[in-house]
């Protein structure tokens, strides 16, 4: 695995790793995440990913020489309680279906702690969707992240973790 900062072209293609994703969601009836659209040719979305590769923080996960995943990290989206400590905050992660199981998630939030370090943050936070069964939840805790606290955005559930540096 190799995680690299994103280039041009990668909007694209991670536009491209959203739709699967959304695909894959939908599919298995669990569209209170991300909805049931694809993200390639919706101009929110589109504005979105190219605001995250322009701030610099975007980074590609490749395996096997493919891109596997991504992950966007800087400032906390404006519905999340600000911290009282030096954090760095992920604000988007993704991974490739095709690439499904090979621990890319993982090892971007693994690259996003040290991401963290380095920049003298004591802290890294992530906020997630916390409806259906609670999954997304439970895999950001495998991760080393511990809940702080639930919010509602809209009628959208989610919750705050973060993971002491």
């Amino acid at each position: 695995m190799r995680i690299r900062a994103a280039r041009d072209g990668d909007v694209t293609t991670v536009l491209a790793m959203f739709d699967t994703a959304v695909a894959w969601l939908t599919a298995r009836g669990r569209t209170g995440q991300w909805g049931s659209s694809p993200f390639t040719g919706d101009p929110r979305r589109t504005a979105q990913i190219t605001s995250w590769y322009h701030a610099g923080g975007m980074r590609i996960a490749e395996h096997d020489g493919s891109p596997a995943g991504c992950v966007a990290v800087g400032t906390p989206h404006d519905y999340v309680t600000p911290a009282t400590e030096p954090e760095l905050y992920v604000q988007a992660l993704v991974t490739s279906r095709d690439h499904a199981g090979h621990g890319v998630g993982r090892a971007l939030l693994d690259w996003a702690a040290g991401e963290a370090r380095t920049r003298g943050a004591t802290l890294l936070r992530v906020d997630c969707y916390a409806g259906d069964d609670g999954r997304l939840v439970a895999y950001c805790e495998t991760c080393g992240f511990t809940r702080a606290a639930p919010f509602t955005v809209g009628q959208w559930p989610g919750m705050l973790l973060h993971r002491r540096l």
